[in-house]
């Protein structure tokens, strides 16, 4: 499986607070049947200042304690922007490391508040399309806005987002709501791909294989298999693996 969201570089953001974490969460994803990862630390203003720098540094030092350790696990790395107007500012000047292409476009994963869905997400949306990048939304079964009203998630759609659901969603990692939510977006095709998002071993871990399986349980083994690798692999086809 290839998984597109993590959160496993060590000390720059809500995931491993270690090398030492961030090593275990390789292993543990390794483990549970990933063999390809994209770290993807948050980049949101105030509280995480990640830049290109911070966020190659720490990816460096992960892949040389994983080659010590003989973990198989290819990574590569991008962000998880929080939604903010100077992302015109730095998709300008080169700022932001891609998570792979889709249909031509660049692809970035552009995550809402939790909370709600800002005023004004359908201009910025459209610049980025215009500017030949591709919006993917995380977890949009954990956004209230959505949970209350599911019609918000079909205007992303109308103006051209993507979407990729937390892999735990599907097991009941966080309520029985989300999971019902995830289910629902799987069954009117609105899942583009499944990540794990993991943070941390025991109150976030790797769920891809559950999901997987969760999946195949709910619609069949070839949808399941598109969410956890064929989808992520068109994605990735050019990313430079380590």
């Amino acid at each position: 499986m290839i998984d597109l969201h993590s959160h496993i570089l060590p000390g720059i953001d809500d995931g491993a607070k270690t090398l030492e974490d961030a090593v275990a969460l390789a292993m543990h994803s390794h483990e549970c049947g990933v063999t390809h990862m994209v770290c993807t630390p948050h980049i949101h203003q105030g509280v995480f200042d990640n830049n290109i720098t911070s966020i190659s540094t720490a990816f460096n030092q992960l892949l040389i304690a994983l080659k010590e350790q003989n973990i198989p696990l290819k990574l590569a790395f991008s962000c998880e922007v929080r939604v903010t107007p100077d992302i015109l500012t730095w998709v300008a000047s080169n700022s932001l490391p891609f998570l792979g292409e889709w249909e031509g476009k660049k692809v970035l994963l552009l995550e809402l508040p939790h909370s709600h869905i800002p005023p004004g997400i359908e201009n910025l949306v459209r610049w980025l399309l215009k500017n030949n990048i591709q919006p993917v939304i995380p977890h949009p079964e954990r956004n209230r806005d959505i949970i209350a009203d599911y019609n918000r998630i079909l205007f992303l759609k109308r103006i051209g987002c993507l979407f990729q659901v937390t892999a735990g969603a599907f097991i009941g990692r966080f309520n029985e709501q989300i999971q019902s939510l995830a289910e629902q977006l799987l069954a009117e095709d609105l899942v583009s791909y499944v990540a794990s998002d993991m943070h941390s071993i025991n109150r976030r871990p790797n769920d891809m294989q559950a999901c997987k399986e969760a999946i195949t349980q709910l619609s069949n083994t070839d949808t399941a298999n598109k969410l956890v690798f064929d989808v992520p692999s068109v994605i990735t086809q050019n990313l430079v693996w380590q």
